[in-house]
């Protein structure tokens, strides 16, 4: 195997073990960011010795037992924790002496109950809430600082800052790397669900740059909510999450154009939907709903996506339905953006008047004073009832607003033919 292949081996075990290696070594040292470092140093030894020795039939088992060596240096070298020292000290002579299965069984113990505790500690509510979407992809998703910086076109140097402040954070506030129980972990459990939320939603509609989506953002929130329903599989929100991306992302193909452009919800060709997604998507549902009593936001966001998914074209969307989901949905978690997926529900089952008279009602309020999906709702409805200068007005508005290159340029389109054809919102939850 040539240095080059060795390198790229290198890198996609990080991508696949960093989690469970920096969990397993958090367990040791009880501070992510000590953890991460521990990690990191046996990355290095692994790109210094694999490309002579070469790879490792074992490489997440050789990672973990070096970063576990380097946790038990690091332990003499401060000469403190001497009775961890004893007991590191102990496990590593057994893993030693131990065969390569038995070290891979000694490896599994706990990953479960570590990843776990990592989810928990990266999303502590200690921390703004970019910070920890910052730290959870840096610890669990993989992604170096660069990639995350790319990724929500942020400086490197501020994201690199914002993970630096927020490891220096948990470890001043002494936040104990477990997992809540009772109360505690129902209250902790949702910014977890809410960064992972987060995260999707920007790959998924990116907020500003030259691209509408980022497939891969999406890709490492999917993977996040599928580790979380392995480790919590009694907590129903976390069904409705997964079952909410799996079905979100079944469209990603069909929603960019041989050029980039986007393709809105109605004009999308659905046979180039991912329909094993969509199964995925839909078991998951199933699964959110077994548990009985009322759906909460995500499963309810879920049941939106599984109207559209279900129907064969979009002229066959429940539009009753999914306006029904979202009065359900606006009584649990009133706000205004939900108040405003209401409105344009209302206007697809009901008429655009009645939903113009809902979406007029949200014209004032201060939090959706620069969202740019306010005048873009407006115009459609404006343009269904012919009022045609008016919806120019408003998409004009809407496209100063959206920092996406590819969101202004639609934006700008739907100004320019106004009075020419009908646009239907993208209204995809």
């Amino acid at each position: 195997m040539t240095e080059s292949a060795i390198h790229r081996t290198i890198d996609a075990v990080w991508r696949i073990e960093s989690a469970r290696l920096i969990a397993g070594v958090a367990r040791l040292t009880r501070d992510v960011g000590v953890a991460e470092d521990l990690a990191q140093d046996a990355l290095v030894a692994a790109l210094k010795q694999w490309p002579e020795s070469g790879v490792p039939d074992n490489p997440g088992a050789w990672l973990m037992t070096t970063a576990k060596h380097r946790a038990l240096d690091l332990f003499r070298r401060r000469k403190m924790l001497e009775r961890k020292h004893q007991e590191i000290g102990r496990d590593l002579e057994q893993q030693q002496d131990a065969a390569v299965p038995e070290l891979d069984a000694a490896l599994d113990d706990h990953v479960g109950d570590d990843l776990l505790r990592l989810v928990f500690t990266a999303c502590h509510p200690v921390l703004s809430t970019e910070a920890r979407v910052a730290l959870t992809l840096r610890m669990l998703g993989g992604l170096t600082t660069d990639e995350i910086a790319r990724a929500f076109l942020t400086p490197e140097a501020t994201i690199a800052q914002r993970i630096v402040r927020a490891k220096r954070t948990l470890a001043e506030a002494r936040v104990p790397f477990e997992v809540p129980r009772g109360e505690q972990f129902v209250a902790r459990l949702s910014p977890v669900l809410q960064v992972i939320y987060l995260v999707f939603n920007e790959g998924y509609s990116a907020t500003a740059g030259d691209d509408w989506v980022r497939p891969a953002l999406c890709e490492d929130a999917l993977r996040l909510g599928r580790i979380l329903a392995e480790l919590v599989p009694g907590e129903p929100e976390v069904h409705g999450l997964v079952s909410l991306m799996e079905i979100q992302s079944s469209r990603l193909r069909a929603r960019l154009g041989p050029t980039g452009e986007p393709v809105l919800l109605f004009e999308q060709n659905r046979a180039q939907w991912d329909h094993l997604m969509i199964r995925r998507g839909l078991t998951a549902l199933a699964r959110a709903e077994s548990f009985g009593g009322s759906l909460g936001p995500y499963a309810l966001q879920a049941a939106i996506a599984a109207c559209h998914a279900r129907a064969r074209t979009a002229e066959e969307t429940d539009w009753k339905r999914i306006a029904a989901l979202y009065d359900g949905l606006a009584a649990l978690t009133p706000s205004p953006v939900i108040e405003l997926n209401r409105a344009v529900a209302t206007g697809m089952a009901f008429g655009p008047a009645e939903g113009l008279a809902l979406v007029d009602q949200l014209v004032d309020e201060p939090a959706l004073k620069h969202y740019h999906l306010l005048p873009t709702v407006r115009g459609d409805l404006l343009f269904k009832l012919s009022r045609f200068d008016e919806a120019r007005a408003e998409f004009l508005r809407a496209a100063a607003m959206t920092r996406n290159v590819r969101e202004k340029t639609l934006l700008l389109d739907r100004a320019a033919t106004c009075g020419q054809s009908a646009v239907t919102p993208d209204l995809d939850v």
